[in-house]
């Protein structure tokens, strides 16, 4: 038997012709068609950088990328196995239509398109224009995001456009243009490391944005003391200096009462708020009741906590706050946010290296997705869809008259409201899944039975699709091209890898088709994304998020650039508000004043217990890819109950007991889990699973009157235990001896 080679240099003498390296140092066999292509991953709004191999048109791996500046190379366990999900056997390849008695049966592009047309068509002409509705995505590129809100506006002309947003950052967006001007992150990322104290609220950093912890470790490798606010003990809070276990709606009570302490103790920078700032007199004079025995009835928390909390905060030299849902999910989630941002601006730290505020984004383009004007007030640039000028200028850059283009429609949560009273009769959504994703799931489900006519676009059959009359296969994000805007308002570009399977088309086509037969070919003549977001550059000129400046070249070479980027000389912003030169017209950050209010739903006799939701580490949003994902299933495979030993103790549930969480809308069975991270009055249930599984049946439809954000934080439930679920996959469970 020949003797195999051991060492690299008799590899590469036997092998060489048919090996290459990769960046991480291995080995791996050449075919024609092997290459590795740098590109980002397709969940979360960090974006992390990541390699995927491709051989003969299929995904088959991925290597670190670690000269992306985000992550260096780091992933959590979804960007590990994301490129699990292309070559799934649920795939959708070919358009299919719902047969009455059949299910959904295999259509051909041009009978499906033509069907599509006369639908829309038969529905406004009876009904009028905004009788036909479009539901979108923030985890689509830039390019698609804009071209849906121009196709809604201009080939459609209905006013009803919203997308998944509008249950993400849209209460930290309305908050940061409020005080700021800017809706927008206000550092880089690279800020975090520098600052001594770092304050997060309503945010499980370790799960839903674990590179982030990456950043706060060199923090606290730096000396930085960290504070977290959350009903539960997170990942995150266990390596706290102070963690605040504060009640479900309750962080009003600890913003201001710490905003009140600093007053009173002298730890605001006064020149900074003479200089830079305006209003604080009445946010100085709406604090003053909220002394720390005060917030602290509010926040369900003790008034030392507070008082501590502003001895660390307060006099910090360096500091950063972040959030995300946890503070943003409610029925005032904008004003939760505005007395987050009040600490920042009073302090003065921020618009300088090492002091900020962040929003954690937390879909895949949550911020990039939410300036090209597929929300339904908003059109391209941020720019308001009331306000003339603006639209003006948006109806020159498309070719239109200016008063073509529809008004204000509806938010996500009363547009889903108008189907299930008669009002819209059609439905176009893409990468949006509102049976998982919306409050109220059950009501969301009659909505959709009630429609005349729905198409659903995506890559695997949703629980959303099974409701549609056409299903169109549209394309992963590998499997196209574009730009992103990561957490921090870094623009990035994600590389076409693949080509859709089968019948499968990228996104942007199938709307240009529908366009063109909608009678506006000339409008959406576009031979690729890059046309498009050469278009969106222009739309863009000299708003809040100008991107102008940028080219795809540019944002290649220089992995990413940060808007506003106004001329192509411009090197983009990775930080906002050097020299205290906010973005409003006179400069200046505006302070607002804000007052605790209840919940839309509080606990009563009848339902005593806080439920909030959210995510976990291996599943992601609606659940749609990651529940394909094995490794992914394995890590956590059903939603489960998560409730203090004392309240279990006092309802007779054990450990993996199944229980009923159950509100005035409906009710999910789950197994119980005993922890001792979160309140005793509080229950947790996280919302990636569908159906009898699903955390929406129980929550609420209130949303916040500014944002029209879903209240998901708060809702009132009662828990007891059952024998058994009676959700048919849970059963396979039970039967299978309760492994999970």
């Amino acid at each position: 038997m020949a003797k195999l080679p051991e060492s690299i240099p008799e590899i590469v003498a036997e092998f060489g012709p048919h090996l290459h390296t990769v960046p991480s140092g291995g080995w791996i066999r050449n075919s024609h068609e092997e290459k590795m292509v740098k590109t980002h991953c397709c969940f979360c709004g960090q974006q992390c950088g990541i390699q995927l191999r491709v051989s003969d048109n299929k995904v088959v791996g991925f290597e670190p990328w670690e000269d992306f500046p985000f992550n260096r190379g780091k992933l959590c366990p979804k960007g590990v196995k994301r490129y699990m999900q292309d070559e799934h056997p649920d795939r959708l390849k070919t358009p299919l239509q719902r047969v009455e008695g059949r299910g959904f049966e295999p259509i051909g592009w041009e009978p499906a398109m033509e069907r599509i047309v006369a639908e829309i068509r038969r529905i406004q002409a009876a009904n009028g224009k905004d009788a036909f509705a479009i539901l979108t995505g923030a985890s689509l590129t830039n390019e698609k995001a804009y071209l849906m809100g121009k196709f809604a506006r201009v080939a459609m002309q209905t006013a009803n456009i919203d997308y998944n947003g509008r249950l993400c950052m849209v209460s930290a967006g309305a908050a940061s243009k409020k005080v700021f001007g800017v809706d927008r992150s206000a550092n880089p990322w690279s800020d975090i490391p520098k600052a001594k104290v770092i304050l997060i609220a309503g945010a499980n950093v370790a799960e839903c944005a674990p590179i982030t912890t990456d950043y706060l470790w060199q923090a606290r490798e730096n000396g930085a003391k960290l504070i977290v606010i959350d009903p539960r003990m997170t990942p995150i809070a266990r390596n706290a200096d102070l963690f605040i276990p504060v009640r479900p709606g309750g962080d009003i009570g600890i913003f201001n009462g710490m905003l009140h302490v600093m007053i009173e103790r002298g730890w605001i920078d006064r020149q900074f708020i003479a200089e830079h700032t305006t209003g604080f007199d009445a946010v100085e004079e709406a604090v003053r009741k909220y002394t720390p025995d005060y917030a602290a009835k509010i926040a369900g928390v003790p008034a030392e906590m507070i008082v501590k909390a502003a001895a660390m905060w307060g006099p910090a030299p360096t500091s950063f706050l972040l959030h995300a849902r946890g503070i943003e999910h409610h029925s005032k989630g904008v004003d939760n946010c505005l007395a987050a941002i009040n600490l920042v601006v009073a302090s003065g730290r921020i618009g300088r290296e090492g002091c900020g505020y962040a929003m954690i984004t937390g879909q895949g383009n949550g911020q990039g997705a939410r300036e090209q004007g597929q929300k339904c007030d908003q059109l391209p640039g941020s720019r308001d869809i009331s306000n003339p000028e603006h639209r003006k200028f948006i109806a020159d850059i498309w070719g239109v008259p200016e008063e073509s283009i529809p008004g204000k429609g509806l938010s996500a949560v009363p547009l889903v409201e108008a189907i299930h009273d008669g009002r819209i009769k059609g439905l176009i959504s893409i990468c949006f899944n509102p049976t998982v994703s919306l409050p109220d799931a059950n009501f969301v489900r009659e909505a959709l039975s009630k429609l005349e006519f729905y198409v659903n676009i995506d890559f695997f059959l949703s629980e959303t699709a099974r409701y549609a009359d056409i299903v169109l296969p549209g394309s992963l994000m590998e499997e196209d091209e574009g730009t992103t805007t990561n957490v921090e308002g870094r623009v990035i570009l994600h590389r076409k890898v693949v080509s859709p399977p089968g019948e499968a088309r990228e996104d942007w086509k199938i709307i240009c088709d529908l366009a063109a037969r909608l009678g506006q070919p000339d409008k959406f003549n576009y031979a690729s994304p890059k046309d498009i977001f050469e278009e969106l550059r222009r739309a863009s000129k000299g708003s809040t998020s100008d991107y102008s400046g940028m080219t795809w070249q540019r944002i290649d070479d220089n992995n990413g650039i940060f808007w506003p980027c106004p001329d192509e000389a411009h090197p983009g912003t990775p930080r906002l508000y050097e020299g205290g030169k906010f973005g409003h017209p006179d400069g200046k950050a505006h302070f607002m004043p804000v007052e605790w209010r209840p919940s839309a739903e509080m606990p009563d006799a009848e339902y005593p217990i806080f439920l909030t939701t959210g995510r976990v580490v291996s599943q992601f949003l609606s659940g749609t890819q990651t529940r394909r994902i094995g490794s992914l299933i394995e890590q956590y495979s059903q939603p489960v109950c998560e409730i203090h030993p004392r309240l279990a103790e006092k309802l007779g549930i054990a450990d993996e007991d199944f229980v009923k969480v159950e509100s005035r809308r409906g009710n999910v069975v789950v197994r119980a889990k005993l922890v001792k991270t979160i309140r005793p009055d509080t229950v947790f249930v996280p919302y990636h699973w569908p159906l009898d599984r699903s955390a929406n049946n129980c929550t609420i439809r209130a949303i916040d009157p500014v944002s029209n954000i879903p209240e998901f934080k708060v809702a009132a439930v009662r828990i007891s235990k059952v024998d058994q679920p009676t959700d048919p996959i849970a059963m396979l469970e039970v039967q299978a001896g309760g492994v999970r």
